[in-house]
């Protein structure tokens, strides 16, 4: 039986798409049953709707965030929701939210973390002016993109590149580290002992990932 697994965004979704296209093939070992939004025009709402998928809005503003935080937690675990993907949610979240899914939380970052954290990170990479850059998948923690990191994707930054040109790199990469990540967490690969993550690979799998300049 697949996994279950809720998701957590504000934008365009195009993770999320990557999150359905992977749980499409009958031999992924989870399913999204629940996308939820603080954002009512989130396009990434729509993307899970036309895929057949549950989808609620739960807008943070105007109330507490631990009000708005209870009410993500008592959506998701009302869909039954084991494993949760933030897939561009622009909040962070608590220990009040986090408890509830011990270690069992996971997020996207457009960056090679720890460097370029928060808003923005191929922004922050593109004015640094790296040669390198990319995306990671880390549990989360109460911190700003400072959880366990599970895998990381690394793309060159060219020259040529302005910020856009690098963004749509990275995207392309977080579109193959995040589906290879909730697999892991769905199988149970994932282990965990402080922040040390141990994770049980397959023959051809990897913990980072390398895209060459063409």
């Amino acid at each position: 039986m697949k996994v279950p697994v809720g998701v957590l965004l504000s934008g365009s979704g195009t993770n999320l798409q990557a999150l359905m296209d992977a749980c499409a093939a009958p031999s992924f070992p989870a399913e999204i049953r629940l996308v939820i939004s603080n954002r009512a025009d989130a396009y990434g709402l729509e993307r899970a709707r036309l895929a057949g998928i549950p989808t609620l809005c739960v807008p943070h503003r105007g109330r507490s965030r631990a009000d708005f935080e209870a009410e993500l937690v008592a959506a998701f675990q009302g869909a039954g929701v084991q494993w949760i993907c933030c897939a561009g949610f622009m909040r962070v979240l608590t220990p009040a939210f986090l408890d509830a899914f011990p270690n069992r939380v996971l997020n996207i970052h457009p960056a090679l973390l720890p460097a370029f954290p928060g808003l923005d990170g191929q922004g922050q990479a593109h004015a640094a002016g790296v040669r390198i850059a990319g995306a990671t998948v880390h549990l989360v923690d109460a911190g700003t993109d400072t959880g366990p990191i599970l895998c990381q994707g690394a793309v060159p930054a060219l020259p040529a590149d302005d910020r856009d040109a690098l963004q749509q790199r990275i995207l392309a990469m977080e579109h193959r580290l995040y589906p290879m990540a909730l697999r892991w967490a769905a199988e149970g690969r994932i282990q965990l002992t402080g922040r040390q993550v141990q994770i049980d690979l397959l023959p051809g799998e990897a913990l980072a990932l390398w895209e060459a300049a063409g």
